[in-house]
């Protein structure tokens, strides 16, 4: 499997350059690659709480979707195994849309005839980052009076998957 690079190499929040068109000829990039993360909110979303919690964003960066899934997992299984498939409604509340691309140069012996160099260089697309502005909604989960240090907890557990420094933001609903 190929070793993923650094998340620090695509942090940096600058102008997206990845034109999509209904003409193929037209297009840059010209596959998107697959989607990682497997499901945007979890819980019983039908049931009316008590509390919201937010993690929210202090500075304005991209967050590759790698990192949005490892914070899923993490703080779901955490509310899964102290409150059950009902006792909370958890939502990922950013999307990634702008597509990562790297221009592989190839190394070692024999590579003077394969590789390309630098010229007119867009890249292959090898993931998907959401674009986040200082202040936004990372992830919001929905609890209980009685269940809200488990819900602060498993937002402290996904505090530590993205590459920023965040906030976890009480609203009393009701």
């Amino acid at each position: 499997m190929v070793k993923i690079r650094k998340g620090t190499a695509y942090r940096r929040l600058e102008r997206p350059y990845t034109r999509k068109s209904k003409y193929r000829r037209y297009q840059f990039v010209r596959a998107n690659p697959t989607m990682i993360i497997a499901r945007f909110e979890s819980g019983e979303a039908q049931k009316k709480y008590e509390y919201s919690y937010t993690l929210a964003t202090k500075v304005s960066l991209q967050i590759r979707q790698n990192a949005i899934e490892a914070a899923r997992q993490s703080s779901v299984r955490v509310l899964e195994k102290k409150l059950g498939k009902t006792g909370y409604h958890f939502r990922v509340r950013i999307y990634p849309h702008h597509v990562l691309r790297e221009n592989p140069l190839a190394s070692g012996a024999g590579a003077d005839r394969m590789s390309t160099g630098m010229q007119k260089s867009f890249g292959k697309s090898i993931g998907l980052a959401a674009r986040v502005y200082a202040g936004q909604t990372l992830i919001e989960i929905q609890t209980s009076k009685e269940n809200r240090d488990i819900a602060r907890i498993a937002l402290e557990r996904a505090l530590h998957k993205f590459p920023c420094s965040c906030t976890i933001q009480e609203v009393k609903l009701n």
